[in-house]
């Protein structure tokens, strides 16, 4: 696999059930033969526009993976999402005081003139202009000063010593005499990455790979049944991710298509909310996360493309733990847990409407613990929703499924209205992650502590993981908050979805990367 500097200097089942019979009906009804392109342009179908190609500001995954092949940044990531050089290399000449050198000549797209350390002070320094509302900000608060030595070399000095600082350093880098303009970057996105941006409509976006002239076009198709329609059609040549189970594993039997597959990070969990009674209790936790048999989804929703996930790093990570507890389903002792926690109830006046009957065939009262589960609308997320209220009813809990559009689902999340949910993290690389996630103080708004864990032991640890001088020492500290998270099920863990292409067959050359980025799109071709 070609690092990202190689590659940018190579190129500077089926389920009727729901729908899925009427849908592929629908779909063999269509023309099976592709559209002839007489061009060299590669067209993928994106569910939505990019929100943000100004990368000081860009927060969502498209704009992120886009911006990749824009811009150029500092630093990037290897195997074990260690920081590696991009631009530059660094040495930490004290625990506070990092001097940069830039490796690279590159030429930013509007002039040809090259970047140098001005720009990169320049990006980093208006980053910090308030009135810019970067959300990346806050990662950046402890640099205290910056320094340019010459065109290639810069220093950064720190408030405080920080070990994961070198790999907050990933923002593309824009040149100076446009930031001092005012550049609408957003608008006009100017950067000296391996592709130079041409236009953006509401329908699609084209960028031109600048080695060779192809020209690349991100089509905007919400509809995932519209997306493959017009793949079929030969109007866009690839789908990555984004499309449900059922439709990947149709277009894996469609004549003069295939789908690849990558082993992902991205990691799926339910969360808990810590301030309900019940679900503030371990042994309820414990219940569920056994209760659930996570292997037998990913095999019957996934076709087996994912693996068990043990904690939100997976175990490759530098600091990753591949020895946790994996919580096995094991329905009898989930379901003696459930019972216990119906006899609590039973006696305490404020926890009976957690119990609801139903009549058994036999003409019998069965009681049950009844909770709620939040998801989005997606047709995916709703069928694994009904998986979970199938499977824990095996062990005496009531799942109520309650579905919404995704705005108000995720808004609802934030605010701690609910009591069990489940999302997912895309594309974490960095272990301050924890900070984000799971510490006291980050109560939306100040973070994604949405379940409102509070644990004074995790504090301790996400303090001294941040405070560690070394990468060693972090990854030590960072282990054992893992495992504690783990003890507790700060969240549950499920799983990590693997990545995937749908692809025409005559494009050649396109790997696929673990954090679903779209740097593919630098190499491929049409055979």
């Amino acid at each position: 696999m070609k690092t990202r500097r190689e590659t940018i200097k190579q190129s500077v089942k089926i389920f009727s059930g729901l729908g899925g019979f009427s849908l592929l009906s629908g779909l063999q009804g269509c023309s099976d033969s592709q559209k002839s392109l007489s061009d060299r342009t590669i067209r993928m179908g994106v569910s939505g526009a990019p929100q943000m190609l100004d990368p000081r500001k860009a927060t969502d995954a498209l704009s992120t993976r886009i911006n990749r092949l824009i811009y150029r940044q500092l630093i990037d990531f290897d195997a074990q999402f260690l920081p590696k050089p991009d631009l530059a290399t660094w040495q930490q000449l004290s625990p506070t005081h990092y001097r940069f050198t830039l490796v690279e000549q590159t030429q930013f797209h509007h002039n040809q003139t090259s970047l140098t350390s001005k720009d990169v002070i320049a990006t980093y320094q208006s980053v910090f202009d308030k009135t810019l509302g970067s959300a990346h900000r806050g990662s950046l608060l402890n640099i205290s000063q910056m320094e340019i030595i010459d065109d290639q070399q810069f220093d950064i000095y720190l408030h405080k010593p920080d070990a994961l600082f070198v790999g907050r350093l990933v923002i593309g880098i824009l040149p100076k005499e446009l930031i001092d303009q005012n550049h609408p970057f957003h608008k006009q996105p100017i950067g000296s990455g391996a592709c130079v941006f041409e236009q953006q409509t509401a329908q699609a976006l084209r960028i031109i790979r600048r080695t060779d002239q192809t020209p690349l076009e991100f089509f905007t198709v919400k509809d995932a049944t519209v997306r493959v329609l017009k793949l079929r059609k030969g109007e866009i040549d690839l789908l990555q991710n984004d499309l449900s189970p059922e439709l990947v594993q149709y277009c894996s039997q469609l004549d003069g298509f295939q789908v690849d597959w990558h082993k992902g990070t991205n990691f799926g969990y339910l969360g808990f909310n810590f301030e309900d009674p019940l679900l503030g209790q371990l042994s309820l936790r414990q219940a569920i996360a056994q209760g659930i048999n996570r292997q037998q989804i990913i095999d019957a929703i996934f076709n087996g493309q994912g693996r068990l996930a043990q904690g939100l790093l997976v175990p490759e990570h530098w600091c990753g733990v591949d020895h946790l507890n994996a919580y096995d389903y094991e329905p009898e002792i989930a379901r003696k847990k459930v019972q216990s926690i119906i006899q609590i109830c039973l006696q305490d006046n404020n926890l009976k409407e957690y119990i609801s009957e139903r009549m058994t065939p036999a003409g019998q009262k069965q009681r049950f613990l009844s909770l709620s589960f939040k998801t989005s609308n997606d047709p995916t997320r709703i069928r694994l929703a009904t998986i979970y209220q199938s499977q824990l009813k095996k062990i005496g809990i009531d799942l109520k499924i309650q579905s919404y559009d995704w705005g108000t689902f995720y808004s609802d999340i934030k605010k701690g209205r609910f009591q069990l949910y489940s999302l997912a993290w895309v594309g974490v690389k960095s272990p301050d992650i924890f900070q984000y996630v799971f510490a006291s103080t980050a109560i939306p708004p100040n973070g994604a502590n949405r379940g409102r864990f509070i644990d004074p032991q995790t504090d301790t640890l996400i303090k001294e993981g941040g405070m560690a001088q070394t990468i060693e020492s972090q990854a030590a500290i960072y282990r054992q908050l893992q495992t504690r998270l783990h003890d507790q099920l700060a969240a549950m863990p499920l799983w990590y979805e693997n990545q995937y292409v749908v692809r025409s067959k005559n494009l050649r050359n396109y790997p696929l990367f673990s954090d679903g980025r779209y740097d593919g799109l630098l190499n491929v071709y049409k055979s």
